[in-house]
């Protein structure tokens, strides 16, 4: 049976919020208040895999369940995990000898899969299959003696794992600006590979500038940004003109969800700030704002989402517009650690992590 999300107090806020009526005393709005409502938005399949992995954890090996580094970057979830029994831990070293660690949605480098097989950890893998793609995708190129240009965040951990996979053949390439200076061994031998939650745009504007000075240089076999940022940097993109203000629900070590930010911006939003909470929301950001945009990042549950919009509707913007610009119908097997234990105790609750799939509250 699938547990029910623990309901957290929310952060306080040390100050008064101002009334809907001294914010609109202050900038009257012409024409009627709404919200866009981005779609998709939150919760990709990656991530929804990852977070029922922990929950069944607990659930069927009972607390603590030791999970290295944040099992999805979101304050959110963390804390109720937390709540729930999970221990988060930065490195395999904290975790007792013979106990059980989940390795996070983000990957991890051979090197903590062999520190975790040295302390005799029971392990469970819950890193995205479309980041385990990549790691393939990095093994594979270094066997064929490739040099591999990462183009990503360097100390993300999923940059950290995927670099992991083949240090002595990968640079990283933290920006358009670093390709234009990087240095490379063999021109005629490159490829570049990407950390899967960029700015589509940011990526391909790096590929540009690197293929301009490595002409020879390969395209990976498939996009290595996964479908989740696309499509919600998409549907951003087609909110962003007509929003005076845009409201990104994501937490602030979240790459996809501060990619929005930037996105929104770029795209022809007047103003656009990120929050974990609805409480976080400054009310003078509604001053002269007619139209709103909510969206929220790829890691970033429902509820949330929902706050920001009950909070929207006090201060005048009851009108809420789904605009869709994509479906999303991926499921992702939950990991094969996880699916023999629950095999064997007969629970066929939940078998898979997806979009659509997951109760809200």
């Amino acid at each position: 049976m699938t547990s029910s999300p623990v309901a957290l107090s929310m952060p306080t806020v040390p100050r008064r919020r101002r009334s809907p009526e001294d914010v609109a005393a202050a900038a009257p709005v012409e024409g009627q208040k709404k919200v866009l409502l981005a779609a998709p938005r939150g919760y990709c399949a990656g991530v929804d895999r990852a977070v029922i992995a922990v929950e069944k954890a607990l659930e069927h090996y009972g607390p603590p369940v030791y999970v290295r580094k944040q099992i999805v970057h979101n304050r959110h979830v963390v804390e109720t995990l937390e709540e729930r029994g999970a221990i988060f831990v930065e490195e395999t070293d904290e975790v007792p000898e013979g106990a059980l660690v989940v390795f996070s949605a983000h990957g991890v480098s051979p090197a903590v899969v062999r520190s975790a097989e040295d302390r005799g950890l029971r392990t469970i893998d819950a890193t995205c299959p479309l980041v385990t793609k990549v790691h393939r995708e990095a093994v594979r190129f270094a066997k064929g003696d490739y040099e591999i240009l990462l183009i990503g965040h360097e100390g993300h951990e999923e940059v950290e794992g995927t670099y992991g996979e083949a240090p002595e053949h990968t640079q990283i390439v933290n920006s358009p600006e670093e390709a234009d200076t990087i240095q490379v061994k063999d021109p005629d031998r490159l490829i570049w590979l990407s950390q899967t939650t960029l700015s589509v745009d940011e990526t391909m504007e790096t590929v540009r500038r690197l293929r301009e000075r490595f002409p020879n240089l390969q395209d990976p076999p498939s996009d290595d940004i996964c479908y989740a940022t696309s499509n919600r940097q998409a549907a951003i993109k087609k909110i962003a003109p007509q929003a005076d203000l845009v409201i990104v629900v994501g937490s602030a070590n979240s790459s996809n969800s501060v990619r929005l930010v930037e996105v929104a911006l770029e795209y022809g939003a007047r103003a656009a700030y990120r929050v974990d909470f609805a409480n976080e929301v400054d009310e003078s950001w509604f001053e002269g704002v007619t139209t709103v945009g909510v969206t929220s990042g790829a890691s970033v549950p429902e509820v949330l989402v929902q706050d920001v919009l009950r909070l929207a509707s006090e201060y005048g913007y009851g009108t809420v517009e789904e605009v869709v610009t994509a479906e999303e119908d991926i499921l992702f097997s939950l990991p094969k650690e996880l699916r023999a234990t629950l095999k064997e105790a007969g629970d066929a609750s939940r078998g898979l992590g997806g979009r659509g799939q997951r109760p809200q509250s």
